[in-house]
């Protein structure tokens, strides 16, 4: 169930037709019917088959590996060690895909070679002509290991005396916010409220494992079908491999999910060295098992909030520390940790602040991309806070809210001016509107509401200068190609473009072709991550759409003899808008505007706002491009007798700027209301010294269709997002306040807090046992 609220203000002069509509997705009958090819259905003759050693320990030295009797296994074709490699022997695993600067440069090796740092890390590779003969190959490898001391604990690797895992000292990353006067803000504060929250390891658990096919052609040509969010990692395969960017041709295929696991690079520069060394086409389908120790999970997250409030509701002060769990590598870990510094505040203005972040390093499996990049985790806690400060102030909690919501125009934590709508009450109203009244308790079931409120941002960091390009072109009988190698991870970004594209040539979409996921043959679209490719993309797509209107309108106008303006293109027709009967068809438009020698098709870049970076003794400065706003509401039943949590209603509201597809909107925020579900209250890695013991969906706990909540969703529009046609981000966005919700409801529910996340039924029913103690 969607609704949809509108500002008044922001219906002026809007004239829709397909924008915002329930328009079906280009991609819908493909992938409905099964025709839709993902990387793991591609076949080609004379294909091998490929499986990776992977380390059983999470610390260790490597003082052999033994390949001979692997080698000599008939049907073997390669079996690939570090000692096989490049010198240098890594690959780039920073933020993927960008030019403009403003990144880390961190590698990983793709190989272990004299030492293993976390359990998962890659040995060895082999291509066979089955998958049965790779997996024999690889149990004759020999390995010996000499096991070391790792250290398994975010603050215990930043002891002097932890072992060396990362760097000097085991510090990924650092960031510190110092803004106003802490001190005399607290001073002011009728209250002040400590409390420590924490989270866990949450796999992404997409429907499709890593997935690739890679080959030599008969040009040299290394190409690559990948599974993946990024198709510029043909880039950093190349550079790894020592060969020239326009050797490795990179396309992605239908991703059959990603959530940020297939951000950074996972099995695209292991199938190009098989397929280099075999000169055979191999091909590569991580089990599940493997897959949950492939890419990264969600980084553990500990943050201390102290808030000064006034007994009237105003925060005074904050002082927050965050610490996460970088695993052995840097990854994406630095990113992220900015990510929920920025976000340590939540929706809120805050004056008087102080921030120290720290990712530290560990031998635990490395964390990496995950919906919501840190801003999540950072707002599930400040949403804790809150919650506890209405409750020791005696304030409703909406309204302790109402007092501190950021608003357009003020400084946000980093001092970067709100310049979006803010609609951060509205739809915190709406959301526990819907919720209706709370039900009745009975003798073992107590119910509770809980809400949250979250600012999430958009788009790339800033000072990446981040571009997008996109290529439209109108052909001879009407109809229309975009190009733009963005890829399509499910959420309809190819579809999206379409979208756009239609409403703005008047065609409609089954009369637009959509080419993506080729890095080669398309204009360079970007990274399908932080909640960029609608706007990035889509914004492109918008400028190369307009550009091409633009072009056909001049041309129209002297053939009606009227000025461009005076002209519309809609329902696949030219028409003066003041006389609708003189038109043409956009088919005959087309063969006139060709007969004339006008220019039908335009390739755009956009550019996406820039900046400097951070002042690092302040933390002040310009991070994002804009921000999203919302909230979330749930209802809850809680057993008191076993602890276990029922989710009755989960209510997702956001000012999405201008929904583009408004069946696919909602389809976000069902997703993100069962994905937040799930790490609320089940869903968490278990590593024992570093080894993870629940690496399969049989011992993974995550919502199944039985645990699916009456989950409504309402879509507020205030177009003012950077995006095309005023649209925000939405991806990561409408996750961020979902698991804050459901803990704030099951607080509400039972009377107290639990901190550390998941809520199990065991951490429940304790909460409940140790609550009755203390009133007894």
């Amino acid at each position: 169930m969607s609704n949809i609220d509108t500002s008044p203000n922001a219906l002026a002069n809007v004239n829709l037709r397909q924008v915002g509509r329930n328009k079906p997705r280009n991609d819908a009958p493909t992938k409905v019917y099964g025709r839709a090819v993902y990387a793991g259905d591609f076949h080609m003759e004379g294909m091998l088959f490929a499986k990776v050693l992977h380390s059983d320990r999470a610390s260790a030295n490597i003082r052999g590996v033994d390949t001979a009797a692997a080698k000599a296994l008939p049907g073997v074709h390669s079996v690939l060690t570090a000692d096989d490699l490049p010198a240098s022997n890594a690959v780039m695993t920073d933020m993927p895909g960008q030019v403009g600067g403003g990144t880390k440069n961190t590698k990983q090796p793709i190989l272990a070679k004299d030492r293993v740092r976390f359990h998962g890390e890659p040995i060895a590779l082999v291509a066979a002509e089955t998958y049965e003969l790779a997996q024999k190959a690889l149990e004759l490898i020999v390995v010996d290991f000499e096991d070391t001391k790792g250290v398994y604990d975010a603050f215990e690797a930043q002891e002097p005396d932890a072992p060396n895992v990362f760097g000097d000292d085991n510090i990924v990353a650092a960031y510190k916010i110092r803004k106003g006067d802490v001190d005399k803000g607290f001073a002011e504060a009728d209250y002040v409220l400590e409390n420590t929250f924490s989270s866990q390891y949450q796999e992404q658990a997409f429907l499709e494992p890593e997935a690739a096919v890679a080959w030599v052609d008969e040009h040299d040509i290394l190409n690559i079908r990948s599974s993946t969010q990024v198709v510029e990692h043909f880039r950093a395969v190349a550079d790894a491999l020592g060969l020239p960017h326009n050797r490795v041709h990179l396309v992605a295929p239908y991703v059959g999910g990603g959530f940020g696991g297939k951000e950074v690079m996972t099995i695209e520069v292991w199938l190009a060295l098989l397929a280099m060394d075999s000169q055979r086409p191999v091909k590569l389908v991580q089990t599940r098992e493997n897959s949950f120790i492939s890419h990264g999970p969600r980084h553990p997250f500990t943050f201390t909030h102290k808030t000064g409030v006034t007994k009237d509701g105003k925060i005074t002060a904050m002082k927050i520390t965050a610490t996460s769990d970088a695993g052995a590598y840097a990854k994406l870990s630095p990113y992220i940790l900015l990510y929920a510094t920025v976000g340590a505040t939540g929706p809120y203005r805050v004056d008087n602040l102080w921030v120290d972040s720290t990712s530290a390093a560990t031998n635990n499996l490395p964390t990496c991309a995950y919906r919501g990049f840190g801003t999540m985790q950072a707002n599930t806690a400040c949403e804790a806070q809150m919650e506890e400060l209405a409750k020791l102030i005696g304030m409703d909690s909406l309204e302790l809210r109402r007092k501190n919501f950021i608003k357009t125009g003020d400084p946000n934590t980093t001092g970067q001016i709100i310049r979006s709508s803010v609609w951060s009450d509205q739809c915190a109203t709406k959301a526990l509107a819907a919720l209706g009244d709370r039900p009745e308790n009975t003798d073992t079931l107590v119910h509770g509401h809980g809400l949250a409120c979250y600012q999430q941002s958009y788009g790339r960091i800033r000072w990446m200068k981040d571009t997008s390009e996109c290529w439209v072109g109108l052909e001879v009988d009407g109809t229309v190609i975009v190009r733009c190698s963005v890829t399509d991870i499910g959420a309809g970004q190819m579809s999206a473009l379409a979208q756009i594209t239609g409403e703005i040539l008047g065609v409609p979409m089954s009369e637009i072709a959509v080419y993506f996921g080729d890095g080669h043959v398309n204009p360079l679209g970007g990274t399908s991550t932080a909640s960029r490719a609608l706007y990035m993309t889509g914004k492109a797509t918008e400028m190369a759409a307009t550009k091409v209107r633009d072009n056909l309108l001049t041309c129209m106008a002297e053939h009606f003899g009227v000025l461009p303006s005076e002209l519309d293109l809609a329902d696949g027709e030219v028409f003066v808008l003041d006389d609708p009967d003189r038109s043409m068809s956009v088919n005959d438009m087309a063969k006139y505007c060709a007969a004339r020698g006008i220019h039908r098709h335009a390739l755009e870049i956009y550019r996406a706002p820039p900046s400097e970076g951070l002042d690092p003794e302040t933390g002040q400065g310009e991070v994002f491009p804009d921000f999203t706003y919302g909230a979330h509401a749930a209802s809850v039943a809680v057993d008191t007798d076993t602890g276990e949590v029922t989710v009755i209603k989960s209510i997702g509201a956001h000012d999405v700027g201008q929904a583009i597809n408004l069946r696919a909107v909602e389809g976000q925020i069902e997703g993100s209301a069962l994905m937040g579900q799930g790490f609320a209250l089940s869903e968490e890695l278990l590593l024992e010294q570093g080894v993870l013991k629940n690496g399969s969906f049989s011992e993974y706990i995550l919502p199944t269709s039985m645990d699916v909540p009456d989950i409504q969703s309402i879509v507020l529009e205030s177009r003012s997002g950077l995006g095309p046609f005023g649209s925000k981000g939405i991806g990561e966005p409408v996750f961020a306040p979902v698991a804050a919700s459901i803990v704030n409801a099951i607080a509400d529910a039972i009377g107290t807090r639990i901190h550390d996340l998941p809520l199990t039924p065991e951490k429940v029913l304790a909460a409940i046992h140790a609550k009755n103690a203390s009133e007894n």
